[in-house]
């Protein structure tokens, strides 16, 4: 089955309308204020009032619990992506502060050799998806992709998104990947003129390859 399209770290209206008319399945805000691509440009009705269709997801790093909860009902946030390090009470938490809103929790790693798999038996069961991003102090956003063959370590059955540094080269390696858990692809900076705003020209592109 062809994987869901998240696009990430939009930021600018003019261009998230333009993105937003290419019917993504998800469209990352960026929640973090260390971030380059923090969401400081758009208000909440303008992102509630996106295409419906569109999964409005929320990025947070390490985030006070309550805040998250506030800002994703402000923005009517449909799916929450936690990207920092954020244990398992932490997402149960949240799920509760969460529950009447159907909001999807997704819970992103970064991996690389090191990467320990075992620790994901404690969140499969907590939330709706993982997202495997390639390691990194900055929680993100280095345009380079980790070594995918890692992912053969991953044992369980919950669904994931797969990040890191993708590109429109990356399209021949993910239509080889035979993984029925493989639910997404997250796309960003190489997708990027700028922090924040996206080349039309190269998602239309992907969207259509992939």
């Amino acid at each position: 089955m062809k994987p869901k399209l998240k696009i990430c770290g939009m930021k600018l209206p003019e261009n998230v309308q333009a993105v937003a008319a290419l019917k993504p399945d998800y469209l990352g805000f960026i929640f973090y204020r260390g971030s380059k691509r923090f969401i400081d440009g758009l208000t909440p009705s303008f992102v509630r009032n996106l295409p419906a269709g569109i999964k409005r997801t929320g990025v947070f790093v390490n985030e006070e619990l309550n805040k998250v909860a506030e800002l994703a009902t402000l923005y009517g946030l449909n799916a929450v992506q936690l990207h920092g390090s954020e244990p398992v009470k932490y997402c149960i938490a949240l799920r509760g502060l969460l529950a009447d809103h159907g909001v999807q929790l997704i819970k992103a790693f970064g991996i690389d050799e090191h990467f320990d798999f075992d620790q994901l038996k404690n969140y499969a069961g907590v939330v709706d998806y993982f997202l495997f991003d390639t390691q990194s102090p900055n929680h993100g956003g280095t345009g380079k992709t980790f070594n995918w063959a890692l992912l053969n370590r991953y044992t369980l059955d919950k669904p994931y998104f797969l990040s890191g540094g993708i590109g429109l080269d990356s399209i021949g390696q993910i239509k080889n990947i035979e993984d029925t858990r493989l639910y997404g692809i997250d796309i960003n900076s190489r997708f990027e003129l700028a922090p924040g705003l996206k080349d039309i020209d190269k998602l239309i592109e992907f969207k259509t390859s992939l």
